[in-house]
């Protein structure tokens, strides 16, 4: 059985983890997607006390749902490439602390932005600090069993799966894998996206379902808020791809409808759209 999760942003932002949770359990989800991003809100997810982590676990424990993988965000803020020491030691702090929360909670995959910096310019320099510290990271990461997969990105930095490969060959941790979007993966028009997937399968640990506005010349690409079927992913062709590839792994469908009217109407339409396609793929979800 193919395991399908929603991201906690297609979710009602406002809710306790049990409501959230109960949630994804009545819309016939696996499981859900943390998000730890650059607010302050959800990085004091990293500082919760044993007993906000047990309610938790609780939550999981009641619903039968669980926290599958977390996506590590908040790095766009700290960059583990940033040009000062102070935000470089900040980032690899925080990931240090999501690494235990990760564990605390059994959570298997944390997503890794693949970003070197997002707010600075980027250089040699910055992408080799990204590499020092994730390579500090996937140590500590190893230590507690925790998977780092950096994901395929909306940023030249971490545009394709090729390029996570070049890095993968100075670091040649099993705990760092790679986790492509098949959005970001398409928007880039340089990326042959079957070509892409057959290079990364032995790495991928899961992927993100999400459609995209294709960058060109003339237009910087929209990597969100792009309805399911209306931008440029080849969904029907990535998925048999991944299937005759033997492709196994979870699918998690990539929404930001927290903040609609109702984000259950959203989701049932992007289920609408995306199971057949799974389905037709020979998934059995």
């Amino acid at each position: 059985m193919t395991r399908v999760g929603i991201y906690e942003k297609a979710l009602p932002k406002d809710i306790s983890w049990l409501e959230r949770l109960k949630l994804a359990k009545k819309l016939e989800f696996d499981y859900v997607e943390m998000s730890v991003d650059e607010t302050d809100k959800r990085l004091a997810r990293l500082d919760w006390t044993n007993e906000e982590r047990h309610l938790v676990k609780r939550a999981m424990e009641d619903t039968g749902v669980m926290i599958h993988s977390m996506c590590f965000s908040g790095q766009r803020r700290y960059p583990m490439g940033s040009h000062e020491l102070e935000v470089r030691t900040k980032s690899l702090n925080l990931m240090f602390k999501a690494i235990d929360l990760a564990y605390d909670l059994g959570i298997r995959i944390i997503q890794v932005a693949g970003y070197d910096v997002y707010y600075e310019d980027k250089d040699i320099l910055t992408r080799h600090y990204f590499i020092e510290n994730l390579r500090k990271s996937l140590d500590y990461a190893a230590s507690k069993g925790v998977i780092l997969s950096i994901e395929i990105m909306d940023d030249p930095f971490m545009n394709s799966i090729s390029r996570f490969l070049d890095i993968k060959e100075e670091i040649a941790s099993p705990y760092l894998q790679v986790y492509p979007d098949l959005g970001n993966l398409s928007a880039w028009g340089e990326n042959n996206v079957g070509d892409e997937l057959k290079l990364g399968i032995p790495y991928i640990s899961a992927i993100h379902l999400k459609d995209t506005y294709s960058v060109t010349p003339e237009f910087p690409g929209q990597f969100r808020d792009v309805t399911f079927g209306e931008g440029c992913v080849d969904f029907e062709g990535c998925l048999k791809t991944l299937k005759r590839l033997g492709y196994s792994g979870p699918f998690m469908i990539e929404m930001w409808s927290e903040k609609a009217e109702n984000p259950e109407i959203e989701i049932a339409k992007a289920k609408n759209y995306l199971y057949p396609l799974i389905e037709g793929a020979g998934y059995d979800v």
